[in-house]
């Protein structure tokens, strides 16, 4: 269809007038596609009795702060003074049924009073929510990746915060809590928090044995598999993997056992894989360890780095050498698939990601370690639901991959804020219906009724 110039162009030179009225208008219209998620989870009751326990005197008690930190996070706000700026919209107050939303200094005294035991009920939370997603979809194994990742503060003297290792902030006091995610939905199944000083594998071998102990009662039958880097490679994990019938795969840190460095060098015949890779394997121990188990020891083929002076006009030849990689596995399949198996933990980085830049949990809210603990547990929530939602309202696009891609193509949270969560409207009661009106744009319009139509579905 063609149109005159006329149509398209328009002359703009005045600046508007500016004014502030109170037009019941939303800037975030796309968070009422959470209002059935979360009333078919039943998320305010179950976050209510995560408190119960706690007998403060505020009017706004914590299950609400914790709901309103959720959508806080949701719609992109990091900082708690960050609350000002949406205070009177009213689409947010409604969904926390709420006709005020609290001040900035009453989230931060909840924060403050946040104990152990509330803690470890939001985590039997995120797991619960986690594992009915699980059963729902009937999968056959499960793959269960386990590491560690820094949260730091440059500012603050968090309580139980410690100068550990931090490659982007050196020197700076952090937290290093050890998460376990679940591959096939792209979900945090579980989190240790720790002090930023710890070694990856401090608490390592109780937390993996409880979440395969809640994965096994809630899920019989299921075959269970473990992915970890070096750091938990050890006597005391590898042998309770294999006692408990999981199928694992380790990386091996060559800096320990000279043996294998030895075995390496003197090897003539390698294994092809593809282009890049080869392999040989080999039934192995160290000293101490009471039994064998099976090692695959690869090499990438990688060109060298030249690090001389560069000459354009000259021509440089490329030297071509190896990288090496050691995994201890008790998977029966052939190596190449081992390999690949092993690298599906990439994705776990990408979680992580997600959740430091874009669910805010790379942030230090409150002095106090359960407030820090709260905040980051809101992150995870929203993270987790975010992911939720689209497996309700979207079709998975693959099955069991050999690196144990998610079964859902998930947009990231940043995505769905720019394109449907952050869409103005306005909340008007027509012959006394309530009713939320946004643009007629056609691409909002079939998102949003693709949600709510497969929420109806779901109910």
């Amino acid at each position: 269809m063609k149109f005159s110039k006329a149509k398209i162009f328009s002359r703009v030179f005045k600046i508007p007038e500016i004014k502030f009225e109170d037009q019941r208008l939303t800037s975030f219209a796309g968070l009422v596609l959470y209002q059935p998620l979360f009333q078919q989870l039943e998320l305010k009751e179950r976050f209510k009795r995560c408190f119960a326990h706690l007998k403060v005197s505020e009017i706004f008690a914590h299950h609400i702060i914790m709901l309103l930190l959720v959508f806080h996070l949701i719609m992109g706000f990091r900082k708690l003074r960050d609350l000002d700026y949406y205070r009177d919209d009213p689409l947010v107050k409604r969904l926390l049924g709420l006709g005020r939303l609290p001040d900035v200094s009453t989230v931060s005294r909840a924060l403050r009073s946040v104990d152990k035991t509330a803690i470890d009920k939001v985590r039997a939370l995120c797991r619960d929510l986690v594992i009915s997603r699980l059963q729902k979809l009937g999968l056959a194994r499960i793959t269960m990746d386990f590491d560690g990742s820094v949260i730091w503060t440059t500012q603050r003297r968090a309580e139980g915060t410690a100068v550990g290792y931090n490659k982007r902030k050196k020197g700076a006091r952090s937290y290093y809590p050890l998460f376990c995610t679940i591959a096939q939905t792209g979900q945090v199944f579980d989190v240790l928090f720790r002090s930023g000083n710890v070694h990856d594998s401090n608490g390592a071998r109780e937390f993996i044995e409880q979440c395969l102990r809640l994965l096994k009662e809630a899920m019989p039958g299921v075959i269970i598999e473990a992915r970890m880097d070096s750091a938990f490679f050890s006597d005391d994990i590898v042998t309770f993997l294999k006692e408990q019938g999981v199928e694992f795969s380790l990386a091996v840190p060559f800096e320990r056992f000279a043996e294998l460095k030895h075995m390496i060098q003197e090897r003539k015949r390698w294994k092809r894989m593809d282009a890049r890779w080869s392999f040989f394997e080999t039934l192995w121990k160290p000293k101490k360890w009471d039994r064998q188990f099976r090692f695959l020891l690869m090499r990438q083929r990688v060109p060298l780095v030249f690090r001389g002076p560069i000459q354009l006009d000259l021509f440089i030849p490329h030297e071509e050498g190896y990288d090496f990689k050691a995994i201890v596995t008790n998977k029966r399949i052939r190596a190449k698939k081992v390999l690949m198996f092993h690298h599906g933990r990439a994705d776990q980085e990408g979680v992580f990601g997600e959740l430091k830049s874009q669910a805010q949990m790379n942030y230090i809210p409150v002095r106090r370690l359960g407030g820090n603990q709260f905040y980051s547990l809101a992150s995870i929530l929203a993270h987790n639901l975010t992911r939720e939602i689209q497996m309700v309202a979207c079709l998975k696009v693959r099955g069991t991959t050999e690196k144990r891609s998610p079964l859902w193509l998930f947009e990231e949270l940043k995505t769905l804020r720019h394109l449907i969560i952050q869409r103005a409207g306005r909340l008007t009661t027509p012959k006394g219906k309530l009713t939320l009106t946004l643009n007629g744009n056609e691409a909002v319009q079939r998102d949003f009724f693709m949600f709510l139509d497969a929420f109806k579905k779901a109910a």
